[in-house]
This record gives C-alpha cells, sequence and structure tokens, in this order.
C-alpha cells in the first residue's frame, strides 16, 4: 500500500486528487465504473478507512451519475420506462444493504467488495459482444 501524501506539497496533493477525480469522472460517464476505482484510491492510495471511503463515493456517484443519464436521455437511449423497475429495486435493495452495513464488520465489506471486483474484473475480460439477431 504506497500513500500520497508526505515530502510533497498539500498543492501537489490537491492537484493529483483533482486529475484522479476527472479520471474517476470520465470513466463513471463512460459508465466503466469509476466509482470501483474510486474506493480503490480512497483506501489504498489514500489511505481512507472504509466507512469514509463509502460515504464519498456515494457524494462523488450522485453528481456523477446524473450528469451521464440527462446525456443519455438527450441521446434518446434512455427509457424511462424501462429503467424504472431497475431504480426502484435498486433504491429498496440500496436501503436494505446500508442498513444491514452497520451490522456487518469492515473487514468482511472489505472482502466481498474485493470478491465482487475480481469476478467483475474477470467478466470483463471475456465478454464477447453478441451478434444482433
Amino acid at each position: 500500500v504506497f500513500r500520497l501524501s508526505a515530502p510533497v506539497g498539500r498543492g501537489a496533493v490537491f492537484m493529483v486528487e483533482i486529475l484522479v477525480g476527472a479520471a474517476l469522472g470520465f470513466l463513471s460517464g463512460l459508465g466503466v465504473g469509476g466509482g470501483s476505482l474510486l474506493m480503490l484510491w480512497l483506501t489504498l492510495a489514500i489511505g481512507y478507512p472504509i466507512e469514509e471511503a463509502r460515504t464519498i463515493n456515494l457524494l462523488f456517484f450522485l453528481p456523477a451519475a446524473a450528469i451521464s443519464c440527462l446525456f443519455r436521455w438527450k441521446q434518446g437511449v434512455l427509457h424511462w420506462k424501462k429503467v424504472f423497475p431497475a431504480i426502484l429495486s435498486g433504491c429498496i435493495t440500496a436501503f436494505l444493504c446500508a442498513r444491514l452495513t452497520d451490522q456487518i464488520q469492515a473487514e468482511y465489506l472489505q472482502k466481498a467488495f474485493g470478491i465482487l471486483l475480481l469476478i467483475t474484473g474477470i467478466r470483463e475480460l471475456r465478454y464477447k459482444k453478441r451478434s444482433a439477431e
């Protein structure tokens, strides 16, 4: 684990944070999963506790997702009738899981998140575009 701080000045650290935020915002706009990468950045590079990193990640995601959705809607690729069931079930599940995380040790959540990232990464590496039928 490396830490971004120490001998470099606060201005340099701030610039790196701005650049990382911009890169992750770009990836979020593409739908690549900038939030997952933000969690890794906050916990591994900066050393934030997982609880604080989760909160920052959520605050980062809200405006990034809203802006991305607005552009997708203007492009005509966001159809609310198709998306609404996913939004509703996602909100309900997020609420229940947020309540559940208070009952689970952070170590287990970190391991589960790591496994999820590995599975997602393997799936992405093995992804093959389906032919249109």
